[in-house]
């Protein structure tokens, strides 16, 4: 293998146990935007984006790349870093990240920067989902009175992550149903022998069942006034859990109107297995490398 300098660009903890899986496999790390964290830290510090492009052409930053498409998501950074004003400093490099929005891909473009996006690679996005799942799971463990066997679980979304964690709460013993759009999604979850409700039923079931935990994995507003007021008349002491991207899939002013318990759950697999998740990002970075 060739080792090269390799710049990192803010990036939560799964970024910084990545620049020491780089680091222990030989590379030449340095960082701008990651200086609040000591105990992992160990790369080569920048006192600037410039500084750290005059050293490296291939920059990895967060995943996902930002969270309010304005700044670059950098939570250990003491410096808010501006994504326009980062960019232009990118010119001629090789920005790897995830989640990158497409305005920043064609600003890119304009600059000549060549844009990684990881989240383009099914093998880091599918094993992604292990430490969501386990997330998604602790939060709920963290937030009950009661345990995961037995309790009445509901999915709203029957995606990747959807698939994942009906199964996974089963396992533990759940009673799990699972709201789906599109019928062959409702023919595999009866296969599974989840409770199976169509979309267009929900408002229904929610009037009929009583749920512990409400776990949404749709990105679009799908728990409106409506539905939250059935879900308050049925069990004020629901918790919903939130792993959807935002905008979400909840009227968080009306939940908490109602004193619904509304648990925005973004992120877990940096928060709850940063080493993991690091590997697996790694792994599709070699990928990239060789």
């Amino acid at each position: 293998m060739i080792f090269i300098n390799i710049g990192i660009l803010g990036g939560d903890l799964r970024i910084i146990f990545l620049s020491k899986l780089l680091i222990e496999e030989g590379h030449i790390v340095y960082s701008y935007g990651i200086e609040k964290e000591s105990e992992y830290n160990q790369t080569e510090k920048c006192s600037s984006i410039e500084e750290m492009c005059n050293i490296c052409n291939i920059i990895i930053s967060s995943v996902p790349f930002s969270k309010d498409g304005i700044n670059i998501n950098s939570p250990f950074s003491n410096n808010i870093i501006n994504i326009n004003k980062a960019i232009r400093v990118l010119q001629n490099k090789t920005l790897i990240a995830g989640a990158i929005n497409h305005e920043i891909k064609e600003k890119a473009k304009e600059l000549n920067i060549e844009i990684v996006d990881l989240m383009d690679d099914e093998q880091l996005t599918v094993s992604n989902i292990i430490p969501t799942v386990e997330g998604a799971i602790y939060v709920a463990m963290e937030n009950t009175k009661y345990t995961i066997h037995g309790s009445n679980c509901l999915i709203l979304g029957y995606g990747r992550i959807g698939k994942l964690l009906s199964k996974t709460l089963k396992d533990l013993g759940a009673n799990v149903s699972v709201e789906a759009r599109k019928d062959s999604d409702i023919s595999w979850i009866k296969v599974y022998r989840y409770k199976d409700i169509h979309l267009d039923s929900l408002s229904k079931e929610l009037d009929k069942n009583r749920y512990d935990i409400i776990f949404n994995t749709i990105p679009t507003l799908i728990l409106d006034d409506k539905k939250l007021k059935i879900i308050k008349d049925k069990n004020k002491d629901t918790l919903i859990i939130e792993l959807a991207s935002n905008p979400g899939g909840v009227d968080y002013i009306k939940a908490n109107e109602y004193n619904i318990s509304v648990i925005k759950a973004l992120g877990l697999p940096g928060r709850i297995a940063p080493y993991s998740s690091a590997k697996y990002i790694k792994e599709a970075i070699d990928k990239i490398l060789n």
